[in-house]
């Protein structure tokens, strides 16, 4: 009599008892692995453009894990504790005159450069909704989708500090929409955000947004920002963007596991004569890092001035971090 099966079959050949994350996250996508969709719907030649016909292209991106292995259930729990840490940061301040004593330098420069944030921070999450919903592999899909989750958590806490500050400034960051849309300090981000967001070639948006922008205005925003504050005496900025700060490593984390696959697999030799070959996937990357690094540099300098004395410095490390991200990837520096 043969033996039952001890798991699902997907994960049969496993050298070892599955985990909850193998059984949560694995082999999930159904159209994958079908020629088309099951009903002749318009969506379908969208994925056959900009998913099956995507240069970035892999038989293994199954083989893809998550070098945290956050499934739904372990994001909740880990982000419970983060979530009480910065909750406990706001409530201290709320007890306190902190808002009322900050130097009006300090509620300018945040006014100015972090009010406005949560409409690229919008874009962020929308990119990465769609790279997760555009990707060929579950595993992929969710950590893009809880990427998304993290820019919905910063956009949350952007707009619950100006609330804060609204309690003794109430028209502060009233003009924070107009300032998104026309002061010269945020135009290359808007450009940048905005050209992101139509940019429907699944891999080309995960590398533009994971490779080039992110690493660089991340730093920038969550790193650089909290130090300005600090400079005008705004102490606590820095404690609730830490805590940011900590998603961001992550999104880095997951990337680099994923291009580790698309640059070491062997692919599939059907129909992507350009990138059917891990040579075809680096010559691809380091092809959209050309032109996408250009655009995020553009939109980090013009933050120069903004953040103050002392500000190219800033600027210049957040460049040199994520540079060396670009570097720890193996792929090609852009010039």
């Amino acid at each position: 009599m043969a033996s039952r099966p001890r798991t699902y079959s997907h994960l049969a050949d496993l050298p070892r008892k599955p985990s909850r994350y193998d059984v949560a996250t694995t082999a999930l996508h159904y159209r994958v692995s079908q020629p088309s969709f099951e009903v002749d719907v318009p969506i379908a030649a969208w994925y056959r453009q900009h998913q099956q016909g995507s240069p970035l292209q892999s038989t293994l991106w199954e083989t893809f894990a998550d070098p945290r292995q956050t499934d739904y259930t372990a994001y909740v729990r880990l982000q419970q504790g983060q979530e009480a840490h910065v909750d406990g940061v706001l409530r201290s301040i709320e007890e306190s005159p902190y808002d009322r004593d900050l130097p009006a330098a300090a509620h300018a420069l945040t006014e100015r450069l972090l009010t406005p944030l949560r409409y690229p921070l919008h874009g962020l999450q929308m990119v990465a909704s769609y790279v997760g919903q555009m990707a060929p592999a579950s595993r992929i899909t969710i950590a893009a989708l809880l990427q998304a989750a993290d820019e919905a958590r910063r956009i949350q806490r952007v707009a619950y500090r100006m609330a804060q500050v609204r309690l003794v400034r109430p028209s502060f960051g009233d003009h924070s929409l107009q300032a998104w849309q026309e002061d010269p300090v945020w135009q290359p981000l808007r450009e940048l955000v905005e050209r992101l967001l139509c940019t429907f070639d699944w891999g080309e948006a995960f590398v533009a947004l994971n490779v080039c922008v992110k690493p660089l205005l991340d730093d920038l925003f969550m790193g650089q920002l909290p130090l300005a504050a600090r400079r005008r005496e705004d102490y606590l900025l820095s404690q609730i963007f830490s805590s940011l700060s900590r998603d961001c490593d992550w999104h880095q984390q997951w990337t680099a596991a994923l291009l580790a696959v698309a640059l070491a697999a062997p692919t599939t030799g059907e129909g992507h004569p350009e990138g059917n070959t891990p040579a075809g996937n680096r010559a691809a990357v380091e092809n959209w890092v050309s032109v996408w690094w250009p655009r995020a540099v553009r939109a980090a300098d013009a933050f120069r001035a903004a953040l103050g004395e002392g500000g190219g410095g800033m600027v210049d490390a957040s460049k040199g971090r994520a540079l060396a991200f670009i570097d720890q990837l193996t792929l090609r520096r852009p010039s």
